[in-house]
């Protein structure tokens, strides 16, 4: 029978190590046994991390001295990895039995292949899916959306095959594939680092794919907030940033007049008028850091 290969699970914690062993802890009934669980620190302010080694004394425990990001904190993760295959999990989810096994053995059975989603559902929701693939993303708008997003697991969307973009909160990924692309760009810091990841990755001639024979529960943005001005600031920033590394000079040109002349000036308006002047400041400098930046280097 062949050995299994090992699979680096790498997490971040940042000041929630309770949601952090809840992850942990779900991973035991994994029935997969080759692993390795990596878990970053990224400098949590209030938090003490060492309660996840002392708990669960197999997991390697990394502090990083200063806060990473996501892309930063889990490249950190991976130069210590030694797994054939990577699996990015956020900690705010659960991992039920039988996850692991089928997104290795789509890795294995297909080398075109260079990252692969299961099936993402709502925590608080089993029933709901949150990602079931991606739809391209749009040029005027630089938005994609998730397919079958808040719509029942009724069995539609247990078609595996290809899709546009990976869902960051579990993303598998061979080593092979990072050894050639790299690792994830780092100047995201939060949100569209993935799908900065994906476009390199399917340019390098792979494929993008969604395996619904895995699933996690994902609890959603808990390190974040699900509506703060730190998301709206990172998300709004990278927006714009994705598509100055990744469209090519006509897309890009029609991107910008659209964010210069529609979206920019219509998310400033509706903050006003709700009163959402931290928001509106966020946004503001989002888009004032993509001035100050013009020179970031394309993808």
């Amino acid at each position: 029978m062949k050995a299994q290969p090992l699979v680096s699970i790498i997490t971040i914690n940042y000041n929630e190590s309770q949601v952090t062993l809840d992850m942990l802890e779900s991973l035991k009934d994994t029935h997969y046994s080759n692993v390795e669980v990596i878990v970053v620190d990224n400098a949590s302010p209030n938090d003490n991390p060492d309660v996840i080694k002392e708990k669960f004394p197999d997991v390697t425990l990394i502090k990083s001295e200063k806060n990473l990001g996501f892309a930063g904190g889990n490249n950190l993760g991976v130069k210590q990895a030694r797994g054939a295959y990577l699996f990015f999990i956020n900690n705010d989810t659960i991992v039920p039995e039988g996850c692991i096994g089928p997104l290795v053995a789509t890795l294995e059975n297909n080398t075109a292949i260079g990252m692969v989603s299961p099936k993402i559902k709502f925590h608080w929701d089993s029933s709901l899916i949150q990602y079931a693939g991606y739809t391209p993303m749009n040029h005027w708008t630089i938005r994609n959306n998730s397919i079958g997003y808040h719509e029942k697991d009724d069995g539609r969307f247990d078609k595996e095959g290809q899709t546009n973009s990976i869902h960051g909160a579990a993303m598998m990924v061979p080593r092979r594939v990072v050894e050639k692309v790299g690792m994830m760009t780092e100047v995201y810091f939060l949100y569209y680092e993935e799908h900065d990841w994906a476009e390199r990755i399917k340019r390098a001639g792979y494929q993008v794919y969604y395996q619904p024979k895995s699933y996690i529960l994902h609890k959603e943005s808990l390190s974040t907030g699900k509506f703060s001005p730190l998301k709206t600031y990172y998300i709004s920033r990278n927006r714009i940033l994705f598509a100055r590394r990744n469209f090519g000079p006509f897309q890009l040109m029609v991107s910008m007049f659209f964010q210069v002349f529609v979206s920019i000036p219509k998310n400033m308006m509706v903050f006003a008028l709700k009163r959402e002047f931290k928001h509106l400041k966020a946004f503001w400098e989002a888009v004032s850091w993509n001035l100050k930046n013009h020179k970031v280097i394309r993808a």
